[in-house]
């Protein structure tokens, strides 16, 4: 009864983190929120998404893989091949207009994001 009881839980959050991850975001470009810099009030914030700068070839790390990889002796360290996560979590960069200060702010995990889209009408289905 257990086991069967655990299965029930384990479909249902399968089924119901699939409906919330597959929906469309949609997110307007510019967006009217508190300003945490020189202005400490709600003003409008130029809204883009937020990518991984390039990496440094200078850094530590990088510097002692570099090292330890050189010479004979194949790759040293593991390569990770179990990739468990199907989506990224979406982080919006958003920028004052006023006193140009930026800001991070994390959202939800969603597979189709867009910025500055049209707006959906009522009833209306959109097309990837």
């Amino acid at each position: 009864m257990l086991r069967f009881h655990h299965l029930c839980r384990f479909l249902w959050i399968i089924t119901h983190k699939f409906f919330l991850i597959g929906k469309m975001v949609n997110v307007p470009k510019t967006r009217r929120t508190f300003c945490d810099g020189k202005c400490r009030k709600h003003t409008n914030h130029k809204v883009t998404q937020y990518k991984k700068g390039k990496e440094s070839k200078f850094a530590q790390g990088r510097r002692r893989y570099d090292r330890k990889q050189a010479g004979f002796g194949g790759q040293t360290k593991p390569i990770f091949r179990k990739k468990a996560k199907t989506t990224k979590k979406i982080v919006l960069r958003m920028e004052c207009t006023e006193c140009k200060h930026k800001k991070q702010l994390p959202i939800k995990r969603c597979k189709h994001f867009e910025l500055g889209g049209q707006k959906k009408a009522r009833g209306q289905v959109i097309q990837f």
